[in-house]
């Protein structure tokens, strides 16, 4: 707009001149009407003086009408800021929706955006269109919410009576570890919003003693309680198993659960054990031959180490049956294998847990 401006009016400035400008000099219709002039004065004597002079009277009118377009041009010519600048802003508004919504390898991101617009433009009609929009959303929300909420009190009703039954099933089991009076707990914390797991916070309490608190199991057991517990758990979820339908039972690996624990404790961990080898395979890493006598199999491990500047530590495994696992028994209870009441208290260990020695 501004070099049309510019081209605009110096071609009428050197056409008409500025009639403003303090000192002016001729301009070129001044400058063709003098030669005319000059040229008319003698005509009389030439003819072709006289044509030339009809000549420049032509080019005079011609450069008028010239100056007269121009002018109008100029007139009609407006430079408009605001709208330069409306475009300037446009033209930032579409690089910033390319950068966002166009993949940056796509052929033709303008055409790619419009193509976009007109999608998203439809999906907008269809959201806002009456009964179709964001009403509708609302009551497929509030349908999914009354279904989430029905399934949440089907899964709280079953915690509710399979919490009760896992407490006193444990309970049971408890009694029998050398805990007599300690009680598990399921607490069951209504949500405010229903999670994944369901409407309400599942959380295992232990009261260790007759009129203590029942506290978090996490924080409230000792190590050789928390060892009786979690045996006692698993005894009275294998027992839960075995009465079902699913047939499919998992391995149990217990590294030291016996840890904290001896005496009668030991023993009844044992009976539990066993109990829960029933159902399922155990397999339990062990220092306590109160323990050890309850398994159907007893295997030792056995690491020696080679002197030298190649030392090499090698470790071993072996089933201990008959007299050898007598032997072994004895070793874990008084640390010598040849001591006749070791061996006398290995083995009435043995019978007592009721396995092939």
């Amino acid at each position: 707009m501004e070099e049309l401006r510019l081209a605009g009016e110096q071609a009428h400035l050197a056409l008409a001149g500025d009639d403003t400008a303090a000192v002016t000099g001729p301009n070129a219709l001044e400058l063709v009407e003098a030669a005319r002039r000059a040229l008319a004065g003698s005509e009389d004597f030439d003819p072709v003086l006289a044509e030339w002079a009809v000549r420049l009277g032509d080019v005079s009118y011609q450069l008028a009408d010239v100056i007269t377009e121009i002018g109008s041009y100029l007139s009609a010519l407006e430079a408009d800021p605001a709208r330069l600048e409306q475009v300037h802003a446009r033209r930032a508004a579409l690089t910033d929706l390319i950068r966002a919504y166009v993949r940056s390898d796509v052929e033709g991101p303008l055409a790619a955006l419009l193509d976009f617009a007109d999608t998203a433009r439809t999906r907008l009609g269809a959201l806002t269109a009456p009964g179709a929009g964001r009403e509708a959303l609302e009551e497929r929300l509030s349908r999914a919410r009354s279904q989430e909420r029905a399934a949440a009190d089907v899964v709280s009703r079953g915690r509710q009576g399979a919490g009760a039954r896992m407490a006193a099933a444990v309970n049971d089991e408890l009694a029998g570890l050398a805990m007599a009076g300690a009680r598990l707990e399921v607490r069951l914390t209504p949500r405010a919003e229903p999670a994944t797991w369901g409407a309400e916070d599942v959380e295992l309490l232990l009261v260790a003693h007759p009129g203590a608190p029942a506290r978090p199991l996490a924080k409230g057991a000792s190590g050789g309680e928390m060892s009786r517990v979690m045996l006692a758990i698993e005894v009275a979820l294998a027992g839960e198993r075995a009465t079902g339908t699913d047939q499919v039972l998992p391995t149990f690996v217990f590294d030291e659960v016996d840890a904290g624990v001896g005496g009668r404790a030991a023993v009844e961990v044992g009976r539990r054990l066993a109990e829960l080898a029933r159902h399922t395979q155990v397999i339990i890493v062990t220092h306590l031959a109160q323990v050890a006598a309850y398994a159907d199999r007893h295997l030792v491990v056995t690491k020696t180490t080679r002197d030298g500047a190649d030392a090499v530590t090698n470790s071993d495994i072996r089933v201990v049956e008959g007299a050898q696992r007598e032997a072994e028994l004895a070793r874990m209870l008084s640390g010598d294998e040849d001591s006749e009441a070791a061996i006398r208290h290995a083995a009435e260990l043995l019978s007592r847990g009721a396995v092939g020695a």
